[in-house]
């Protein structure tokens, strides 16, 4: 792996007000859905976070940039919660108006949370949202002026997971697909994320809510990440805290080195200290990880100058 020479920029982001429209991801029937009476919920938690669960409806939040900074890429961001919740705030709005600043259009992904009262199949659910996101992007780009070969993923924790699971499963579609649209996202930026189903290194929680107490053989495979890279899966920058409680540093790590095996595009930063879910800022170091990422995405071209 290249070691990042960064531009040092403005650590300020400005919250200037953005266009956002949030619409339905699917027209009609939700794929893999039976009738419930489950309500979704939205609360703040004790630590002042806003977290949404018992989610049914999934949908896609635009965010566009000011239009004097669009540059045609965009990302899906993926809020973590360990399946059980969606961190709607710190890890999915403030994100996207940070994207903004950059010219990226960004939409956030409320997700259907695995539930067997809710789906016919909940290991597959998550993953059909994350899909048919790609695919609404892709083949609304012209509305949202976006290049629909700059469409990237971005995800935290156990939506780190999911945002990881269409990187590297997008030739297989879980949803309806009838112009072939690509699947694939560009690239992938995972924070601190849930990659390893393994029991040495598996966070049990996120495991077990989307596949069950006794899950079998092949889903665990299927869905451990670092098994599943090849050739073909795309750029992926990776962000973790050493010191990480919640989620082992090594399933960043493992990540990594199947992308190496496998030459895929890919950095990663590393912090000593900062634990879990702290989202862009990490209050134990004075290290702006989201630095990296733009220079990551700058050498690429993924962040394109204005057309």
């Amino acid at each position: 792996m290249k070691k990042i020479l960064f531009t040092v920029m403005s650590a300020a982001i400005s919250f200037a007000a953005v266009s956002q429209e949030t619409i339905p991801l699917y027209e009609g029937a939700i794929p893999n859905s039976k009738p419930s009476q489950l309500q979704e919920k939205s609360e703040v938690a004790g630590n002042g976070r806003f977290l949404i669960s018992n989610v049914t409806t999934p949908t896609l939040t635009v965010f566009l940039p000011p239009a004097d900074k669009a540059n045609g890429t965009a990302v899906i961001v993926v809020p973590g919660g360990g399946y059980r919740f969606i961190a709607a705030e710190h890890e999915g709005t403030a994100v996207a108006k940070a994207l903004n600043e950059w010219g990226v259009t960004a939409f956030v992904l409320k997700y259907r949370l695995p539930s067997d009262e809710t789906m016919t199949d909940k290991t597959i659910g998550p993953l059909q949202d994350a899909q048919r996101a790609i695919q609404i992007v892709r083949e609304k780009a012209k509305l949202w002026q976006i290049n629909p070969k700059q469409v990237g993923i971005m995800g935290f924790s156990a939506g780190g997971h999911l945002a990881g699971s269409a990187t590297v499963h997008f030739d297989q579609a879980f949803i309806p697909n009838p112009l072939k649209t690509s699947l694939r996202p560009d690239f992938a930026i995972l924070a601190y994320p849930v990659i390893s189903f393994t029991d040495e290194f598996a966070h049990k929680g996120s495991r077990e809510q989307l596949l069950g107490k006794e899950p079998a053989p092949d889903k665990l495979k299927f869905f451990s990440l670092e098994l599943q890279v090849t050739k073909h899966t795309p750029p992926v920058f990776l962000m973790h805290a050493r010191d990480d409680k919640a989620v082992k540093v090594q399933n960043s790590e493992v990540f990594a080195e199947a992308l190496e095996k496998n030459r895929v595009k890919h950095d990663m930063y590393l912090y000593e200290k900062g634990g879990h879910g702290f989202g862009l800022i990490n209050t134990q170091s004075d290290v702006d990880w989201m630095k990296y990422v733009y220079q990551w995405l700058f050498n690429q071209d993924l962040i394109l100058k204005k057309r």
